[in-house]
């Protein structure tokens, strides 16, 4: 699906991997530390958004709708509809824990969905 300002639908996933994330008054926020996919459905499940960690201490990661993120080349990164205080108050996991059980983990894709109230896309 193409991002709200239109840019391609076709993305390597070794280039959003590490790209910084601002929220829309352009602070920064964190970094997707990885993307997560459903082999079944050829579909994402959702971006590992990390933040919060000093030298990869302490860090946490929100699972974010890849629908949410939207590219921009001026940023050189993605642009959320979000504030600092609404990540941080975001379910956030270990990184192993997004894939346990399938994604399924205490529905983790379904929290994150309903979090940002996002409309579900599988």
């Amino acid at each position: 699906m193409p991002t709200a300002s239109g840019h391609t639908k076709a993305i390597l996933a070794s280039k959003v991997k590490g790209t910084n994330v601002y929220n829309t008054s352009g602070d920064k926020i964190g970094h997707v530390e990885d993307v997560v996919l459903d082999k079944t459905t050829d579909h994402i499940m959702f971006a590992a958004l990390g933040f919060g960690g000093v030298l990869g201490m302490g860090e946490k990661y929100a699972p974010v709708p890849w629908s949410m993120l939207d590219y921009q080349s001026d940023k050189g990164g993605y642009v959320v509809p979000m504030s600092e205080d609404m990540i941080k108050k975001a379910p956030v996991y270990d990184l192993s824990d997004l894939t346990k059980g399938d994604g399924s983990f205490g529905d983790i894709r379904e929290q994150s969905y309903s979090y940002y109230n996002v409309k579900r896309d599988w």
